[in-house]
């Protein structure tokens, strides 16, 4: 596989789906598709809770874990859950994410940063909301610690997501949804999920099929951008959120997200 970037054209596999409401045979599979830069801290974790979610789906689940760039153990984890391992060294989570998309099999998809934990009814309950004749959709989220300032920073960020009327930190869809949209959008550098959510949800409505949620099995995220940063640190620089949200800044992307842990 390319290191440079995935081919923008995802239609690399032909089929339509058609999602069973019993055990039919054979087993449809879902593709959990985790970028990594880096991750032997985060990513055991990460990697155990996709296996105990997928204990509780009839589903077949298959992890995809995209290596970027690491230099540390991230590999040899991902080798010994068991993991499909792909490639691309872009500071580019857009392409790291359609790289996983390119290598994974299932007819349904989710995406899930490796600091992440999915809870374990989350598979199950994707599913269940798929079979309902949804798009596809977000996760409710915690932070895998509180602090006045985390409440506080999260709620400058707030006003920059609410007027999209979504939800974010693990996106699932059908593998025919995330093909029709060309999968995330390289041309941004950060927010590539925000537009990856609206694009979804604007296909959806041509389809007549809703955005949902997954509110009843929240993800479990790190905080360690406050460990490092401080707790308070988006309400000390709110100019932070501006440039995020900007989507071209390559500045702030890569010290952010692409430059930590190297």
């Amino acid at each position: 596989m390319s290191t440079t970037g995935v081919n923008y054209n995802l239609s690399n596999h032909g089929f339509s789906l058609s999602l069973p409401t019993s055990n039919a045979q054979p087993r449809m599979k879902i593709s959990v598709i985790i970028p990594a830069h880096n991750e032997e801290e985060y990513l055991p974790l990460g990697l155990a809770a996709v296996a105990e979610a997928a204990k509780f789906t009839s589903y077949e689940v298959e992890t995809i874990v995209v290596l970027n760039r690491c230099s540390d153990r991230t590999e040899q984890i991902a080798r010994d859950f068991g993991a499909i391992i792909a490639r691309e060294d872009a500071k580019n989570l857009a392409r790291i994410r359609n790289a996983g998309f390119a290598a994974s099999t299932g007819e349904i998809v989710v995406t899930v940063d490796a600091d992440s934990r999915l809870h374990p009814h989350f598979l199950r309950i994707a599913v269940e909301k798929l079979q309902k004749n949804l798009i596809g959709g977000g996760a409710m989220v915690f932070p895998d610690r509180w602090s006045l300032g985390i409440l506080c920073s999260a709620m400058m960020a707030a006003p920059y997501l609410a007027k999209y009327r979504l939800s974010f930190a693990a996106f699932w869809t059908t593998r025919k949804a995330f093909d029709a949209i060309n999968g995330f959008n390289p041309d941004f550098v950060t927010i590539e999920d925000v537009d990856f959510a609206v694009r979804l949800r604007d296909y959806g409505k041509t389809l007549g099929k809703k955005w949902g949620t997954v509110w009843s099995a929240p993800l479990v995220t790190s905080c360690r951008k406050f460990d490092q940063y401080g707790d308070w640190h988006l309400v000390r620089d709110p100019n932070f959120l501006r440039r995020a949200f900007d989507g071209s800044d390559k500045e702030i992307a890569n010290e952010y997200w692409y430059d930590q842990r190297d």
